[in-house]
């Protein structure tokens, strides 16, 4: 009678772990169902998707860094000039004399001398606003104070500064001797409560696939004159693929590196400077950009014919084909050329 009792206890027993066994894995399984659910949904081939645009993303314009634009004296007493090589783009238009100016632009780089540094002409402003920059200088033209307060440009004048922005070197005279560093102009935007992002798109369409031109003309040897003065060659140097940069028959090298300038892409654009009807009588000029003008893309030893369109002082330029599609730019630096139209511009 015992045993009966006992193996009926027994069966009891067993029949309750076996319940609560069921019961618990019906919890754990809602449990797990649950989470599956409320785990964001992804997309077929999202991931793959997002690891191959980070990859393709082009180096030489990441970061939401906002630009900064400096103007740097390219007179041949300035010569030879510090941070250009850093420069992710460099624009190169003429002033009075018929000497040029440079602006270099630069995102996210750190940079202890930068310079020298001179002072502001307004059509240089239309390049400031369209790449989104902080626009540095030395002093400035009449009108490009008067451009500077019309257009709301955030600015960095080495004439209204502390003393620490900027200073003067011994290796060089006056006027070419103002210098700066990123971490000064970045240290004075920040007092100045600019912003220091941006969302911009670039105004260059960088691709990371390799640009050859294949249908290009040969431009091995590039000659720029902006003016009787001042003529600039390139010279490709097939073996690191970039154009090493000559003016007035010197080759341009680093300040401090003493290496030779080089750039990856370089762009030209035809469009023509005039005298300005200045009170100083300084010769100083005036810029015909608002249009659409002929020009060139060289890279890799070759060169095609593009387009040029700018539409308005702040708006960007677009660079075309001839049949209308925007140019695929290397991932690289570009020095762009603005000179006359009447240019003798060769390429070999």
């Amino acid at each position: 009678m015992k045993n009966e009792i006992g193996q009926a206890s027994t069966k009891i027993l067993i029949a309750i772990l076996v319940i609560l066994i069921i019961v618990a894995g019906g919890i754990l399984g809602y449990k797990m169902i649950q989470d599956k659910e409320n785990e964001p949904i992804a997309v077929s081939g999202e991931e793959d998707e997002i690891e191959q645009t980070e990859k393709k993303t082009p180096k030489i314009f990441q970061g939401s860094d906002r630009p900064i634009a400096v103007m740097i004296d390219n007179h041949n007493e300035a010569w030879p000039q510090a941070g250009l090589q850093k420069a992710y783009l460099v624009y190169e238009m003429i002033v009075e004399g018929g000497e040029t100016r440079l602006m270099a632009l630069f995102k996210g780089a750190d940079l202890e001398k930068i310079g020298p540094v001179r002072s502001a002409r307004h059509y240089f402003l239309d390049y400031v606003m369209e790449n989104d920059a902080i626009y540095t200088h030395f002093g400035e033209s009449p009108q490009a104070d008067s451009d500077i307060k019309k257009y709301g440009i955030d600015e960095i004048d080495g004439i209204a500064e502390d003393g620490t922005t900027f200073w003067r070197v011994k290796d060089k005279a006056s006027p070419h001797n103002a210098v700066t560093s990123t971490e000064k102009l970045l240290e004075s935007a920040k007092s100045k409560k600019y912003k220091m992002t941006s969302r911009e798109d670039s105004v260059l369409n960088y691709v990371t696939e390799e640009v050859n031109l294949e249908e290009g003309q040969e431009a091995a040897s590039v000659t720029i004159p902006h003016s009787q003065l001042q003529t600039v060659t390139y010279e490709y140097d097939e073996e690191n693929q970039v154009y090493e940069r000559q003016a007035r028959g010197k080759e341009q090298v680093d300040w401090d590196t003493k290496k030779t300038i080089t750039t990856k892409n370089i762009i030209i654009t035809f469009c023509d400077n005039y005298d300005l009807a200045d009170t100083e009588n300084k010769g100083r000029q005036g810029l015909k950009n608002i249009g659409t003008f002929e020009g060139y893309y060289i890279t890799n030893g070759k060169a095609i014919k593009i387009k040029c369109i700018k539409n308005a002082r702040d708006e960007q330029t677009k660079y075309q084909d001839l049949q209308g599609n925007e140019i695929e730019v290397n991932d690289g630096n570009t020095f762009v050329h603005i000179c006359p139209t009447d240019s003798k511009v060769t390429l070999e």
